[in-house]
Formats: C-alpha cells, structure tokens, sequence
C-alpha cells in the first residue's frame, strides 16, 4: 500500500509543480513567452529529481504510466500492481492539479481550452516518451544512482526541443486538460498524446532490451 501511496503522491505534488509554476510564470513573465516556458521548465526538473530522490526507494517512483508499462513489459512489476501504480498516478495527477488551482485561488474544476494537436506535435510526444524510457532504463542498467538526476535533466531539455514542450506521460496529459492555465490542453487532444507517448515507450522498450541486454558487453 506504501508503493500505490506515494505513486499518487508523487504525482500530485509532480502535477502542483508542473501547473503552479506554469501559472507563476504567466504571472510574472509580462508575455514573454521564452521566459514563461523557461520559468516552467526549471522548477519541472527540479520537483523531479526531487521525488525520484525521496520516494524511488519506496515505489520506484515512477509517476507515469508508461513507465510502469514498460516496467511490467520487462517483467519487474505484476500486472495487477502496475494497474494499480496507474490508478494512483492518475488519481494524483488530479488532485495535483486541484491543489494547484487552490494555491492560486483559481476555480478548482476546469477544463482547458489549449489546442494541442497535429502531427509535429504527436511526433514530438512519441520523441520525447522514447527518449525518457531510454534514459530510465539506460541508467537503470548502467548507473542507477544517476536517474534521478538523469530525468530531471531530460525532462528539461525535451521542454524545448520537442515541439509539444515534452508531456511525456498519460497521467500528466490527462491531469494537465483539467486546467484551463499556461500548461494545460484541450480534452480533445488528450487521447493522440496518449497514443504517441505509448508509442514513443513501446519503442524504447523493445531497444533497450537489445541496446542493454544482459550478455552485452560493456
């Protein structure tokens, strides 16, 4: 029970930084969208490495489904508790959100008017999820201790060479389309995003498995 707890933790406060720092930076930017973006981009990367530090002893701490799907597809999570890890993150990524809005004195439902959508976006999230899972599962193989740091630094890099500023996870999309502020995205973008991150992993799955097998050499 531990595991699913700070799963949902991990998520909401990863969902608070993502959404409160995107409305911090909104705030304070004066329209400079650059600044903006960067203004969300630090404190994504830190919160991060962040959580992975405090709870990957625990849980792994993953925060993204497709993580975990990966994670079962490599036979290091049973089915039934990677539904049950989604089921937290997703519960979380929400009540990350809310918490968000509360902080701000934002109306705490929304739902985000942000067209997302199109094919360079899309490519961009199949991108920027293969590029996490081989950083996850490149460290895990190589140098554990290195991937909290790791992703914390991918996830800020991906937030500006990718087209879609790098989502990168189901539980984050769907989080992000019930906040109508500077990170959110439209309900009916949710579902392509979700389609291209699963894409993206599945991909960086089966690589990895060839890239980091067991029998390779250094």
């Amino acid at each position: 029970m531990r595991r699913y707890v700070v799963e949902c933790l991990g998520t909401a406060f990863l969902l608070a930084g993502v959404v409160g720092s995107g409305i911090m930076a909104a705030k304070l930017a004066g329209g400079n969208d650059a600044l903006a973006l960067l203004c969300n981009t630090l404190p994504t990367g830190a919160i991060l490495t962040v959580l992975i530090l405090t709870f990957g002893p625990i849980s792994g701490a993953h925060f993204n489904p497709a993580v975990t799907i990966a994670m079962a597809l490599r036979g290091e999570l049973p089915p039934i508790a990677a539904a049950a890890y989604i089921g937290a993150q997703v519960a979380g990524g929400i009540v990350g959100v809310v918490a968000a809005h509360a902080m701000f004195d934002l109306p705490l439902w929304q739902v985000s008017t942000t067209a997302r959508a199109g094919l360079g976006q899309w490519f961009a999230e199949f991108v920027a999820t293969f590029g996490l899972l081989l950083t996850i599962l490149g460290c895990a193989a190589r140098t554990p201790g290195a991937i909290p740091y790791a992703v914390g630094l991918y996830i800020m890099a991906a937030y500006w060479f990718t087209a879609s500023t790098s989502f990168a996870n189901p539980a984050v999309t769907i989080a992000r389309a019930l906040s109508d502020t500077y990170a959110g995205i439209a309900p009916s973008g949710v579902l392509a995003f979700v389609i291209a991150q699963m894409g993206g992993m599945l991909v960086a799955t089966l690589l990895a498995r060839w890239l980091w097998a067991k029998n390779a050499g250094a």
